[in-house]
């Protein structure tokens, strides 16, 4: 049997091989009506799914210079925009001002609150004003990605759309709850990545940062009720749980061990850990600018809070480093960073994860000597040297080692205006070498069997 013409040139339905008129929507074939009657199936097409419809009638090219697209299955006027479809609606001039008025918070990432600010809004919102503070050098990427994660948090626990103003103190202690048990971990089922107090502390801190941003600029006078169930762990109760947690320092025994099995640049960094009190991302962002190996110091503020930072250099510090110099792997780019990856790149966090590879190594070094344990890590030479420094009654020095800001309490020290000198730097440097090297294996093996054979 020969399929039938249309019966008019602009009917919109074609005759099928399986002997109805149909139509193509969103890549399917859907059928209408028997060739017989061709009215009864347009009838049917035109009462059903009216946006799309719509969007089989749309022009075939847009308007020259009409910044709108009609969307296929929506039948709305739409805009891609920094990787998303924004849609302004099935009317074209309504769409067109729509997007006219919106465009410039569109093109520059803000996303402006329609009605009740909801916390998805407030977070993209407390997000782009920090990303303003990155531009400014106010505040880190790292410090950003962290908050980026902190407020995926928030949304997950307390739901993208519900709205801020509407939160009760009984949501916040829900999200206190899901703080304290954690994440799941990324291996090992069911297993959850549990805070301690202290970390809880600083959760809690960084939400309200947030929900603070939003009360201060986007709630328009409206206060948020937090409720006594989303304060801090108490004083109490944190000095249980560092009671309960032990110290966490390394034992001279230790890092000597440490150093043993540690790789030529690892090697390098737990000495400038220890000699002087240099993190994770201190390591990684430290370049040849800020050591001066021939006359001994390295002079390095630090890259989290500025503060001035002025050190002395062990001559073990000062040979670790020249052999990780001289076996530094080739950079992927010119770059004058002293520890660079084998992959030629730098240890800082990565981009997308936020893993710091100086993490990583020492925790499979700690792994390797059987020490490992909760809180225990890279940062803990740090601890170490602010602990042993300490013997030294020299504060001052110590701080300006490491770093460390002054108490606000300590007013003589907030009004001394000069750094203490080198010859203090170096009591309290030395002090903590001698500490050190008291601790080595082999000269206490080496002490003992004088001693058994003296006896």
């Amino acid at each position: 049997m020969m399929k039938p013409a249309k019966p008019t040139p602009d009917f919109p339905l074609f005759a099928h091989n399986n002997g109805s008129w149909a139509k193509k929507i969103e890549g399917k074939i859907k059928c209408f009506g028997p060739w017989s009657d061709p009215q009864a199936a347009l009838a049917k097409f035109q009462s059903s799914t009216p946006a799309k419809v719509a969007a089989s009638k749309r022009p075939a090219k847009r308007p020259a210079g009409f910044p709108l697209f009609l969307h296929k299955g929506s039948g709305q006027y739409a805009k891609k925009v920094r990787g998303r479809t924004v849609y302004f609606g099935e009317d074209r001039d309504a769409a067109l001002a729509k997007w006219n008025a919106e465009k410039d918070d569109l093109m520059a990432g803000r996303v402006r609150p329609t009605g009740a600010l909801t916390v998805k809004e407030m977070c993209n919102q407390f997000l782009y004003a920090q990303e303003q503070r990155i531009a400014t050098a106010e505040l880190g990427r790292r410090t950003w990605k962290d908050y980026k994660r902190q407020c995926e948090w928030i949304m997950e626990v307390l739901g993208e759309q519900t709205s801020v103003a509407d939160l009760q103190p009984a949501d916040f202690g829900r999200l206190k709850g899901a703080f304290a048990k954690g994440k799941p971990r990324k291996k090992g089922k069911g297993r959850k990545n549990e805070r301690s107090p202290v970390t809880l502390g600083g959760l809690i801190t960084h939400a309200r940062v947030i929900f603070n941003f939003a009360e201060e600029n986007l709630l328009e006078g409206r206060k948020i009720r937090y409720g006594s169930q989303f304060d801090k762990p108490s004083r109490s109760v944190l000095r249980k749980a560092r009671a309960k947690r032990g110290e966490l320092m390394f034992s001279g025994e230790q890092i000597h061990k440490l150093l043993g099995i540690a790789s030529t640049q690892m090697k390098a960094m737990i000495y400038l850990g220890l000699n002087c009190a240099l993190g994770n991302d201190d390591c990684a962002q430290l370049t040849l600018d800020h050591l001066d190996l021939d006359g001994g110091w390295c002079n390095y503020a630090r890259p989290k809070t500025g503060i001035t930072r002025r050190s002395p250099l062990w001559p073990e510090t000062i040979d670790a480093i020249k052999a990780a110099l001289e076996s530094r792997p080739t950079p992927k780019e010119e770059s004058r960073l002293v520890f660079i990856t084998k992959y030629g790149a730098s240890w800082g966090p990565k981009t997308d994860t936020g893993d710091s590879p100086v993490t990583k190594e020492m925790a499979k070094l700690l792994d390797k000597l059987g020490i490992a344990q909760p809180g225990l890590g890279f940062y803990s030479l740090r601890r170490t040297l602010a602990t042993i420094a300490d013997e030294q009654v020299d504060r001052d020095a110590t701080r300006c080692i490491g770093g460390w800001g002054k108490d606000e309490n300590d007013m003589l020290s907030r009004y001394n205006q000069r750094r203490p000198s080198d010859e203090r730097l170096k009591a309290v440097s030395e002090h903590v070498r001698e500490w050190f090297k008291r601790s080595n294996p082999a000269l206490k093996a080496a002490a003992a069997a004088v001693v058994e054979e003296a006896a």
